[in-house]
């Protein structure tokens, strides 16, 4: 149907596979090779024709109807929606121009010399020598037939216990072995999380723009998504407390994409909504660690007096993305919930992963290596934005920075996302689109990027400022 059945797939490709749908679909969309009213062929269907999960399909299509390329109707399937495109020659420049971004996503980054590509890490930082030290152990010493069991549902006990400790002094996270619950990402938490939601009405509120890779899960699993707008300080307590949402996601210590950071006194308005209203509030602190102006400020978790917060955390930022391994912590009331839903479940993190990643902490490896590599970033960040200033200063808005692994730049002459990330890749300088981020895209003025650092060299930093500078400026 549409020529779907066209799509193709590369698992040896960086991108993720719900995302490779995504792009293709999208394409054809906007080159007219799916037409308005087109019917697309079912999750169902397309995930055995491409042997793949259909959860990855959902994903896709949940993210085209989010942006408004397709509708799901009931009993029907997935249409394409009237996009309305004056096909003027602009336009058809414009549609070039995605082409060609769809075209560098699809083969990785292969034509690409600089990469300022968000979420993924330099491996020069990586502790090859510890973990391999501490991997060998656990396959060979007094605990190596442990690694050949399923291990406990919530994840290693030792890991658990060393995670307590850790959060404890370097969050301020209060809680108990017992309620960390170890996962294979944060995406892995939040289904986890749906599957014991409390309330009967399937809502949940999350920050406009927001990390879209919650927005995609939920969404997928049923529930509608209230977006709340995103102010230099955070989310905004009023709006929220006008919505219905009984649950909202966050990122308090480093907002995603805008870089907000909330303050102490904001976090406590957000803590007495909670409480007032008997809501949840689950907190996506995942890259805390990387503050560079003054000590971080506690987590949600550690000043909340009434377990109104699910707190969630990650090795991806600091460690390696593709451990996937991550955690959150529950309070005590949703245990029991928990532990009745997921008997008989197994951690899906591989059990010697966890017990290299215990031992690892237990013995003062992790935070000396979130020490380094802190420093490591703070470093690139300062670069970055000494960069910025001394070539593009007056012609952009810096969000976001002082914190975490990636900035925002927001472009102050009007220039649209589409032309500016086609602009760069000409010079083979890949940047983010911010686009994919937004709940509701008419609230978005298609006039930012994001620029991920934790990727790129500190000697590349400048020149690829440089090169940018020249090809979206002259």
């Amino acid at each position: 149907m549409g020529g779907v059945e066209m799509l193709q797939v590369d698992h040896n490709n960086r991108q993720p596979v719900y995302q490779q749908i995504y792009e293709q679909i999208k394409h054809d969309i906007l080159m007219g090779k799916l037409s308005v009213g087109t019917k697309i062929t079912s999750t169902r269907a397309l995930a055995k024709e491409l042997q793949i999960g259909r959860n990855t399909v959902e994903n896709a299509y949940a993210q085209l109807v989010l942006e408004g390329y397709l509708t799901n109707i009931p009993s029907s399937g997935y249409v394409v929606n009237n996009l309305q495109f004056d096909l003027n020659p602009k336009t058809v420049e414009r549609l070039s121009k995605h082409k060609a971004t769809a075209v560098a996503s699809k083969h990785g980054t292969e034509n690409i010399k600089y990469n300022f590509q968000y979420g993924n890490l330099d491996a020069v930082n990586f502790p090859y020598k510890l973990w391999r030290k501490y991997l060998t152990d656990a396959l060979d010493g007094s605990e190596a037939q442990e690694v050949h069991s399923y291990g406990d549902v919530k994840g290693d006990i030792e890991l658990r216990i060393q995670l307590k400790e850790y959060l404890y002094h370097s969050r301020g996270v209060n809680c108990q072995p017992e309620q960390i619950i170890i996962c294979s990402g944060t995406q892995s938490a939040l289904e986890i999380m749906i599957k014991i939601f409390p309330y009967s009405k399937k809502q949940v509120a999350m920050e406009e723009p927001c990390y879209n890779g919650a927005s995609i899960i939920f969404r997928s699993n049923g529930f509608e998504i209230l977006p709340i707008p995103v102010y230099e300080d955070g989310i905004g307590i009023n709006d929220l407390s006008l919505s219905s949402a009984r649950m909202v996601h966050i990122a308090p210590s480093h907002q995603f994409p805008m870089g907000a950071v909330m303050p102490i006194h904001k976090r406590i308005q957000l803590l007495k909504w909670a409480q007032e209203r008997n809501n949840i509030i689950i907190e996506d602190d995942y890259d805390s660690e990387f503050r560079y102006n003054g000590r971080p400020i506690p987590s949600l978790q550690s000043i909340d007096e009434n377990e109104r917060v699910v707190y969630v955390g990650t090795f991806s930022k600091s460690l390696s993305p593709g451990l996937r391994m991550a955690y959150f912590i529950l309070p005590k009331w949703l245990l029991k919930e928990y532990e009745e839903r997921f008997i008989g479940h197994q951690c899906t993190v591989p059990l010697i992963e966890q017990k290299t990643m215990a031992k690892f902490i237990a013995d003062g490896h992790w935070e000396k290596h979130v020490r380094k590599i802190c420093l490591a970033h703070k470093k690139k960040h300062d670069i970055l934005i000494h960069a910025i200033k001394h070539n593009i200063e007056d012609k952009v808005r810096i969000h976001g920075h002082q914190a975490g692994l990636h900035i925002l730049l927001e472009f102050l002459d009007g220039q649209q996302e589409e032309d500016l990330i086609y602009k760069a890749l000409q010079h083979k300088v890949k940047v983010c689109p911010v686009s994919p981020f937004w709940l509701n895209k008419d609230n978005y003025s298609n006039n930012a990027l994001v620029l991920g650092y934790g990727m790129i060299s500190e000697d590349d930093i400048p020149k690829a400022v440089e090169i940018l500078s020249q090809a979206w400026f002259g």
